[in-house]
C-alpha cells in the first residue's frame, strides 16, 4: 500500500489536475458559445445560398455560366462549412461531458487519498516487483489496442471519406472544363456533382457515428443500439432484431465496449455470414453484462478464424478480443460450417 507522504503527493497532484481541468472547461465553454453563434450565421448563409440555387435551377438559361458556377460553388461551400462547424460543436460538447466525468473521478480519488492518509499506520506493500510487471503488461496491451484501432480508422478514412472527396474534386474539374465546351452537359454534370456531394456528406456523418456516436453520451446505450440496429438493417438489407433486458446505467467504458462489440459482430455477419437474419440480445440485468449476436448464416471454423485474426493482429475481431480481455471479460464462439454463428460477450458490470 502507498505511504502517507505518497498519498499526500497524490492529493497535491489531483488538486493540480482539477485546477487544469477547470481552466480547460472554461475555455471549452467559450468555444461552445462561439461555435454556436457561428453555426447560426452559417445556417442563415446556407438558407440564402439554397434559395439562390433554387432560383438558378428553375431558370438556368436566364443566368450567365459564370454566375451559375458561382452559385453552385457558394451553395456547396455553405453546406460544407455548416457541416464542419456542427461536427466541431459535437466534438466540443463531447469533450465537455468527458471532462465533467473525469473531474468527478478525480474528486473521488482525492477523497479516498485523504481518508487513507488519516490512517495511523499503513501495511507495507508486498510483491512490488510483480505489481510493476503487471502494470507494465497492462500498459503494453493498452498501447497495442490503441495502435490497432488507429490502423483500423486510417484504413476506413482512406477507403471511405478520403476517396469520396477525391472523386468530388475530379467531378468538379470535369464540370469546370465543360462550362465553355458544352453548357447543357455541364448543367447535367453539376446535378451529378450535387448528388455525389450529398452522398459524401452522408458517408462522412456515418463515419463520425462509427468513430464515436454522440447519442451514447447524450441518450445512453439502449437508444443508441436501437438506432444503430435500424441503420444497419437499412444499409445491409439484413433483418436485424434487437432484444434488450434491463435499463441499468453502466460505466462509460463498459457502454462503449458493448457498442463496439455489437458493431464489430454485426459487420462480420453482414460481410461473411450470408445470413437471412441476425438477432442481438443485450442483458443489462445481470453481472456480468451479456451480449449475444446470433445469425443463421454459413458459419465458420472457429479455431481457424480466431487463429488467423490473432496472427493478423489488425483485424477488428482481434482488437475486440483484446479489449474485452483487458476489462476482465470473455468472448465465446459457437459456430460450424452451415450451422450459423452465435457469439456471446460477457463484461463485468462494475
Amino acid at each position: 500500500m502507498p505511504t502517507i507522504p505518497e498519498l499526500r503527493d497524490l492529493g497535491t497532484q489531483v488538486q493540480k489536475e482539477r485546477e487544469q481541468l477547470d481552466a480547460e472547461a472554461r475555455e471549452i465553454d467559450i468555444l461552445v458559445r462561439q461555435t454556436g453563434g457561428e453555426i447560426d450565421k452559417l445556417q442563415q448563409r446556407q438558407a440564402e445560398a439554397a434559395s439562390r440555387l433554387r432560383q438558378v435551377e428553375a431558370n438556368p438559361d436566364a443566368y450567365p455560366r459564370e454566375e451559375i458556377k458561382n452559385t453552385y460553388a457558394s451553395s456547396q461551400d455553405a453546406q460544407m462549412r455548416l457541416f464542419m462547424m456542427r461536427s466541431q460543436l459535437e466534438q466540443l460538447q463531447h469533450k465537455q461531458r468527458s471532462l465533467q466525468r473525469y473531474r468527478a473521478q478525480l474528486e473521488k480519488v482525492s477523497q479516498l487519498a485523504a481518508q487513507l492518509s488519516e490512517a495511523s499506520s499503513l501495511v507495507p506493500s508486498a510483491g512490488g516487483e510483480g505489481a510493476r510487471m503487471m502494470d507494465r503488461q497492462s500498459i503494453i496491451q493498452t498501447i497495442d489496442a490503441q495502435e490497432l484501432e488507429r490502423q483500423h480508422l486510417a484504413r476506413k478514412m482512406h477507403d471511405g471519406p478520403a476517396q469520396s472527396l477525391t472523386n468530388l474534386i475530379l467531378q468538379a474539374e470535369i464540370v469546370e472544363r465543360l462550362f465553355d465546351a458544352d453548357p447543357s452537359k455541364a448543367r447535367a454534370e453539376l446535378g451529378n456533382l450535387k448528388n455525389a456531394a450529398n452522398a459524401t456528406f452522408q458517408r462522412i456523418r456515418d463515419f463520425i457515428f462509427d468513430l464515436r456516436p454522440m447519442m451514447l453520451d447524450d441518450l445512453g446505450l439502449i437508444p443508441t443500439l436501437k438506432r444503430y440496429a435500424q441503420t444497419f438493417e437499412s444499409k445491409t438489407r439484413l433483418p436485424t432484431h434487437l432484444v434488450t433486458q434491463g435499463e441499468h446505467t453502466l460505466s462509460p467504458y463498459i457502454e462503449v465496449t458493448v457498442f463496439r462489440a455489437i458493431q464489430e459482430l454485426l459487420n462480420n455477419a453482414a460481410r461473411h455470414a450470408h445470413a437471412s437474419r441476425v438477432q442481438v440480445t443485450v442483458d443489462l440485468q445481470s453481472d456480468p453484462v451479456a451480449v449475444t449476436v446470433e445469425d443463421d448464416g454459413s458459419g465458420f471454423d472457429v479455431e481457424a478464424a480466431l487463429a488467423a485474426a490473432r496472427q493478423r493482429g489488425s483485424s477488428g475481431l482481434a482488437t475486440l478480443d483484446k479489449r474485452v480481455q483487458m476489462l476482465g471479460g470473455k468472448i465465446q464462439f459457437q459456430s460450424g460450417t452451415g450451422r450459423g454463428t452465435k457469439v456471446r460477450v460477457e463484461l463485468p458490470a462494475a
